[in-house]
């Protein structure tokens, strides 16, 4: 299975929208990248779907002009006008070459999932590896309205819990990608240094 950052060379504030390429072509989140469709064409001339993380204007900007380009199907955990599959927790979800599970994890917003298969994890903003307040296990922001930190700090130990032994790379909604460095630093690890900063309860940049 081959994860490419199409988002990548965004000039303007954007998650990290993945193509997913293999047996099923998949988008994960769409950003806010103006022209961000065109990339995913250069890539492949047919996308089967769009999996949303959780419907923050970052994630679903270019949505529209994703689904006029390609008709997708779209799998989303709210109602959201262009869904065509509702997610659930425990579905499961083909993309690329790998069945992955829907965990359900609130907290940054309350539609967020994660998606979980034995060898990848696509966190959106519940779980990062670096994002500017920690650069080796981080955590969703909480202090905007409607979000909560006890309940991203939940979510964050079901995805631990939920997580295989198996996982070796991270697909995060900021940030960079990271991969399991042999015999050294693991998603595992990042995940529980960023459920120890969670728990803290300290506010994540100086200025919250």
């Amino acid at each position: 299975m081959e994860v490419i950052p199409v988002t990548a060379d965004a000039e303007t504030f954007t998650c990290n929208a993945y193509l997913v390429l293999g047996e099923r072509t998949v988008l994960v989140d769409a950003g806010t990248m103006p022209g961000v469709e065109a990339v995913v064409a250069e890539h492949t001339d047919d996308l089967d779907a769009v999996v949303v993380t959780h419907q923050h204007s970052d994630h679903v900007g270019e949505l529209d002009a994703v689904v006029e380009r390609f008709d997708p199907d779209v799998y989303a955990y709210a109602d959201h006008p262009l869904r065509t599959h509702e997610l659930g927790d425990g579905d499961r979800v083909e993309m690329g070459d790998e069945s992955f599970e829907v965990v359900y994890t609130p907290g940054h917003a309350d539609d967020h999932v994660s998606l979980v298969s034995g060898r990848s994890l696509f966190s959106g903003d519940v779980f990062v590896y670096n994002d500017g307040a920690f650069d080796d296990g981080s955590f969703g922001r909480t202090d905007m309205p409607g979000q909560s930190r006890e309940r991203l700090i939940s979510s964050l130990h079901t995805l631990l819990d939920r997580l295989p032994s198996t996982v070796e790379a991270l697909y995060a909604g900021h940030g960079d990608p990271f991969e399991n460095e042999a015999g050294g630093d693991t998603v595992r690890d990042a995940l529980e240094r960023a459920i120890e900063r969670a728990e803290r309860r300290e506010p994540k940049y100086p200025e919250d």
